[in-house]
């Protein structure tokens, strides 16, 4: 998978980078949220925990696909301003509070 940044725009309100990009996989299938966001978060030299891939669209009879992540500055940024399905599908996940020790 070779992948390219076709555009970059600078979002200060939300905290983030948003990215479009072209991935080339001839001979190969669409590749997945995870291997994405990782080649993603090492061009923009983020961490993964940061990168939200929003959408991965295969180009018919190519192998080729057009997509769009956002770069947040921190994962809290990311917890705080996108939408949950998102989160979850790209495996962000706030931490869980711990459950209080049941009193007797």
């Amino acid at each position: 998978m070779k992948m390219e940044i076709t555009a970059k725009k600078d979002n200060p309100l939300y905290k983030r980078v948003e990215v479009y990009f072209t991935l080339d996989h001839n001979g190969e299938s669409t590749p997945g949220r995870n291997a994405v966001a990782e080649a993603v978060a090492k061009e923009c030299k983020s961490k993964r925990e940061c990168v939200v891939v929003d959408t991965i669209e295969s180009v018919y009879g190519k192998g080729m696909s057009k997509g769009y992540a956002k770069v947040y500055e921190s994962k809290e940024a990311a917890l705080e301003y996108d939408r949950e399905y998102l989160l979850k599908r790209n495996g962000i996940e706030a931490k869980a509070p711990e459950a209080p020790a049941a009193e007797e």
